[in-house]
């Protein structure tokens, strides 16, 4: 669940901070201070289910003002992923919703 926690954060990341001209956006770079994999492990193992919800809503909120917010057509599915990721009572019920918003990210890059 690590990785892909981790790749939820930096997909989300990407659509912030790259540019066009730019370097792209990696797992070392500073943006990614504290939503790197360790740190999201560290987090799993201690069940911290709340920190790891907030920890992704910082980067999807990020990702949905990029996005130009809730009113365009990506925002609005970016939200509803992310609703998911909220809704969630128990880490083994991230695994999905996790999974969907990572892909989604991943196809609008």
């Amino acid at each position: 669940m690590e990785l892909t926690l981790e790749a939820v954060a930096l997909f989300a990341l990407k659509l912030v901070h790259e540019t066009d001209d730019g370097s792209p956006v990696l797992r070392d770079d500073l943006v990614m201070d504290g939503y790197e994999r360790e740190v999201f492990g560290l987090l799993v193992r201690q069940g911290d289910l709340a920190v790891i919800q907030a920890k992704i809503a910082e980067c999807l909120d990020q990702a949905l003002e990029a996005l130009g917010g809730a009113d365009t057509v990506m925002g609005r599915e970016l939200q509803r992923l992310a609703q998911d990721v909220q809704n969630a009572d128990q880490l083994d019920e991230l695994r999905m919703p996790l999974t969907h918003l990572k892909d989604y990210l991943k196809a609008i890059l």
